[in-house]
């Protein structure tokens, strides 16, 4: 039995191609001190992946080109060199895009298949969840009241942002998706005040309507029109969570800034960066609050599954295409004993 890994082939110019990865199988590899070997049951595809395929300086370091690409995945234990950890374990950890992995155990992290499929812990109760409650609630100092816009409101972060304002009392939650399929799951799964599809007309004159009153928190995972559209509604000391801008991402040349940001004097509101990285302190606070949430049905998530870890580089092109809803996980097949 071989291993099989996702490796960058080249770096893209522009929007990546399948010609950019490479699917490789080797040998299974062995653990060594300090280490376990993992066979991976699911591995996360996110949009901020993109970026790491670029050799430009950046928050998080490049992918090497011939080199395994990684990322979030969960999967069982098969031998186990340290004290803490036995095969039959199930643990989340960062190497993922390869069938086995060899990882420091001090970068593992034990997870419980009982209390919610493991993808969860990708997605609703993993970074994607964390980024979404720390964004929100941190970065942005939501307050019950605030009427919120959520760009790329249909992805894994931006469907928890939504929910999690709701549930926290916001005055008016308001998303952006691509789709009508999208707008609609929004609003009627959701429990968004407001949608639209933002290929529909101006995105600024879309939340003019779907905000009159203003917006007093905007979560960015989109960048560009989006942003200009949310300066403009934004209302006096309004908060902005910059999170990602998906927008332009495959751009070779740099995006200009947003044309109205001169507004940031009168209005005075803040915008701040974030990455999660900064707030895993809250991780303990997070699970314990979001966790009966999800279990309760009261937070809602979904998930775009691709079965094969072959079929992951197609399921990333689709995935900055904006072909999925919420959280896209690549599933190996078949699948390990006892399923998923």
């Amino acid at each position: 039995m071989n291993a099989t890994e996702i490796r960058l082939a080249s770096r893209p110019h522009g929007v990546p191609t399948l010609e950019n990865f490479e699917i490789a199988d080797v040998e299974i590899p062995v653990p060594g001190d300090g280490q376990i070997l993992v066979r991976n049951q699911v591995l996360s595809v996110d949009p901020y992946m993109r970026g790491r395929m670029s050799s430009a300086k950046s928050y998080a370091e490049p992918y090497e080109v011939g080199k395994v690409m990684h990322g979030g995945a969960v999967g069982e234990v098969l031998e186990s060199t340290v004290d803490g950890f036995r095969p039959g374990d199930i643990v989340l950890h960062g190497l993922g895009w390869r069938s086995h992995a060899v990882v420091d155990a001090k970068h593992a992290v034990k997870v419980d298949p009982e209390a919610a499929p493991v993808t969860a812990y990708l997605g609703v109760l993993g970074m994607t969840g964390l980024t979404a409650y720390a964004g929100l609630l941190d970065v942005a100092e939501f307050k019950e009241g605030d009427t919120v816009f959520v760009s790329g409101a249909a992805g894994a972060v931006g469907s928890v942002v939504g929910q999690l304002a709701k549930l926290k009392g916001a005055k008016r939650v308001i998303g952006s998706a691509g789709t009508d399929d999208k707008v609609k799951w929004l609003t009627d799964e959701l429990g968004f005040d407001a949608a639209f599809n933002y290929k529909d007309a101006p995105v600024v004159e879309q939340l003019r309507a779907a905000a009159p009153e203003g917006i007093d928190v905007y979560f960015d995972n989109v960048g560009g029109e989006h942003l200009e559209a949310a300066i403009d509604s934004i209302n006096l000391h309004g908060r902005m969570a910059i999170c990602g801008m998906i927008s332009v991402y495959n751009n070779t040349e740099p995006a200009a800034a947003p044309r109205n940001l001169a507004s940031i004097i009168a209005k005075r509101f803040t915008m701040r960066g974030m990455l999660v990285g900064d707030h895993f302190a809250l991780q303990p606070q997070f699970v314990k609050e979001v966790a009966p949430l999800v279990s309760s049905g009261e937070l809602k998530y979904s998930e775009t599954i691709v079965d094969g870890i072959r079929n992951a580089p197609q399921a990333f092109l689709d995935l900055l295409d904006g072909a999925n809803t919420a959280k896209w996980v690549a599933r190996f097949s078949p699948p390990p004993r006892g399923g998923y």
